[in-house]
């Protein structure tokens, strides 16, 4: 009777885990649109050219330059900052999402730039200072200060449609994952408006 080794065993088991980890790790996809084909959208990327099948329910966001002016009192907002030493959240990008969005990864955490955060919290009051705009955003469990300056980059998102999907636009998608079959599957894309480069 052949026995198997409990080490070799172990060692597929990791293997295997090893290759179903990678597969579940999302990957960003960032370039312009060179070819659409029903809801295959492929991307020519500075790595060459990706392939990417929208889901059934893919949501398409345009993504643009916004103004301070756009922030406002109840506003969901995403921002990207760096922690000061008073505890204050200076503005790296604030992102404005559409009411569709509200509740998107509410919270405070880390931001994928070393030594930054991300809040996505909606904004409580609004105030101009020497500093910059000064929000009090709240979340769930807290609130935060955040202090935006002339330097932030804010961006705006709006809702669109497979229609945006054209060659030559700029596309950026956060998150897609791999499939079995080596191809990309993701439910959201973000198409860059007007001037703005993802």
């Amino acid at each position: 009777m052949r026995m198997t080794s409990p080490i070799v065993t172990s060692a597929a088991f990791v293997a295997a885990f090893a290759v179903s980890t990678a597969l579940a790790q999302p990957v960003s996809v960032r370039g312009a649109v060179s070819a659409v084909d029903g809801s295959v959208v492929t991307v020519k990327t500075d790595k060459g050219d990706e392939k990417v099948s929208l889901t059934d329910k893919a949501v398409v966001m345009t993504v643009g330059t916004a103004s301070l002016a756009d922030i406002k009192k109840g506003s969901y907002i995403g921002v990207g900052a760096m922690p000061q030493a008073d505890g204050s959240q200076k503005a790296i990008r604030v992102q404005i999402f559409p009411e569709s969005q509200r509740g998107t990864g509410e919270g405070h955490r880390p931001w994928d730039r070393p030594g930054t955060t991300m809040t996505n919290a909606t904004v409580d009051t609004t105030v101009s200072s020497v500093e910059g705009q000064v929000l009090t955003v709240k979340y769930k469990d807290g609130e935060k200060k955040i202090i935006i300056g002339p330097d932030a980059t804010i961006l705006a998102n709006i809702p669109g449609s497979m229609a945006n999907l054209k060659p030559g636009v700029l596309v950026n998608i956060p998150a897609a994952t791999k499939k079995a079959d080596g191809t990309l599957e993701t439910a959201r894309i973000n198409v860059a408006r007007g001037n703005y480069k993802p």
